[in-house]
């Protein structure tokens, strides 16, 4: 069998109810094309922010054990992704297809070994950064952020559609005798928000009609915006959010030019849910909550599946589906080998639910964690087919306030009945969940830190900005402590975190001794 080329197409903070096929007010005749053509994945779930989803996608793996599940890898930091952690299109590399990537890597930038020309991709178009802007010079931290393949670029237009163009002609100049696979991130609809004007003009008039999000935090955003007298961003980010329906429409051409459509697949979602609150304009109800939230707002996000030749048109798979089983499923679905010989993948391939509308069941729990934007104040989640636990947690110097909420989430998916005071077992069991989950921790992993260290500044240009291979060690640095103090001191740290990466700790030991 010929083997399918593979797009994967990721939005940035699209909201639930924004697309045309959910009912939304904001044009979006190529998305809605792909729910006419293909599956909707209607409970596909992703992390609250950005680059664990990311991460998840890439490495089929839990952030959590990545170190990069409580916030994103900020422009300060040295974090990335573990070198030793194989990512997806290093297996269909290894299969014979050509990869590429096109947008926003938000994985890792200072080594070289966080590059994405260092984890699969035969070519790099695009920025390692979020935040970068809509139009030129395209900066993060007033650093130019545009490259291709680690050499710095000078590129005019609007970001969606260069973005489209290059996807466009790489397809167009692919090697003909190679299946493709093609990583396609979008900084859309992400703040700060700006559009073409023929957009802006075309919403400028466009009424907020948004109901109340059921968010404390994101609702109160939305009052103090209108009593500041602050414009309201949904005709922005209306805009925004059709610019890149236009830039998916743009590639969805060039297949069918190509006459390759029926052998493509094309799959679709956002990497959180949308940025509900003042400044982001985004929609998610009924759904709860939005981006930072463990709501369902925050978490079950807009997905599209297409591949003409194999899956039918206007169908559904309503079974739970996460980032972490993309990696799985597409490798089964093309009849690719997983690579990832070193550590075992979270997350399970859901193509017999795709193809078959096989029943798999999800007894086992999805945990989700968000401490963004502001420090020790967390937002966590265990999630199964039965029931959902909502944790918040505000943690102080001395103090820590727990609040739970608790949902029979196949009988109340928009999370109005908490049951956590009629089911107090049931809330102990899945905040002992969590608690041991969060031990998995790296106790060096991502943290919210949303200004950078004292007197810290951003490079010129970031092209320049990962540390070369040959100028690193050949393995990474173990850390302060002697090869053999650091199990009694992964011991010792217990709840805190692991001092050992990928460290499975015994439950009985209080959260230490590795497995």
């Amino acid at each position: 069998m010929e083997r399918p080329n593979i797009i994967i197409i990721v939005a940035d903070d699209l909201g639930w109810s924004d697309v045309g096929f959910h009912g939304g007010d904001i044009d979006t005749p190529s998305l809605d094309r792909l729910a006419a053509e293909g599956m909707e994945l209607s409970r596909f779930y992703t992390t609250p922010i950005c680059s664990p989803t990311r991460a998840a996608l890439m490495t089929g793996r839990d952030p959590m054990r990545l170190g990069v599940s409580y916030a994103v890898i900020w422009p300060w930091t040295n974090a990335g992704i573990h070198p030793e952690e194989h990512f997806m299109p290093q297996s269909f590399q290894a299969a014979g297809y050509q990869t590429a990537m096109v947008g926003k890597w938000h994985l890792g930038h200072a080594l070289q070994a966080y590059h994405p020309n260092a984890r699969g991709f035969d070519h790099f178009y695009g920025h390692l950064h979020t935040e970068v802007g809509y139009f030129p010079p395209f900066a993060n931290q007033d650093g130019k952020d545009f490259q291709e393949n680690g050499v710095s670029i000078e590129r005019d237009g609007y970001e969606s559609y260069l973005l489209a163009d290059e996807v466009s002609r790489y397809i167009r100049e692919r090697e003909r005798d190679k299946p493709f696979f093609i990583y396609m991130p979008f900084i859309a609809p992400h703040t700060p928000l700006d559009a073409p004007d023929d957009l802006v003009q075309k919403y400028a008039e466009m009424d907020d009609r948004r109901q109340p999000a059921r968010s404390k935090h994101t609702d109160e955003s939305r009052m103090l915006a209108r009593l500041s007298g602050i414009p309201g961003a949904r005709p922005m980010y209306a805009a925004v959010v059709e610019g890149m329906d236009r830039a998916i429409g743009r590639v969805l051409a060039t297949l069918d030019d190509e006459a390759i459509a029926d052998n493509t697949i094309v799959l679709f979602f956002s990497d959180n849910g949308g940025a509900a609150y003042a400044t982001g304009g985004a929609d998610n109800v009924p759904l709860r909550g939005g981006k930072g939230e463990t709501w369902e707002g925050g978490i079950r996000v807009v997905s599209l599946l297409r591949w003409p030749q194999t899956l039918p048109a206007r169908s559904k798979m309503p079974q739970i589906m996460s980032a972490m089983d993309v990696f799985p499923t597409l490798a089964e679905a093309a009849g690719v080998q997983p690579r990832n010989d070193q550590f075992e993948m979270d997350g399970r391939s859901m193509w017999p639910a795709i193809s078959r509308g096989q029943r798999q069941p999800r007894e086992d729990l999805l945990f989700f964690a968000s401490e963004t934007p502001i420090r020790g104040s967390f937002m966590f989640t265990a999630f199964n087919d039965h029931w959902k636990l909502v944790q918040e947690i505000e943690q102080g110097l001395l103090s820590a306030t727990v609040t739970n909420y608790l949902f029979r989430i196949d009988e109340d998916p928009n999370e109005y009945n908490n049951l956590a005071a009629e089911h107090p077992a049931v809330v102990e069991k899945l905040a002992g969940e969590i608690h041991y989950w969060r031990t998995l921790h790296p106790v060096a992993g991502a943290r919210s830190e949303l200004v950078p260290p004292p007197g810290w500044r951003a490079p010129k240009d970031w092209a320049t900005y990962p540390r070369s291979v040959e100028e690193t060690q050949d393995t990474s640095a173990t850390g302060m402590p002697p090869a053999h103090a650091l199990k009694p001191l992964d011991w010792q740290h217990g709840e805190a975190g692991r001092l050992i990466y990928n460290c499975e700790p015994y439950r009985f030991a209080g959260g230490g001794i590795c497995r």
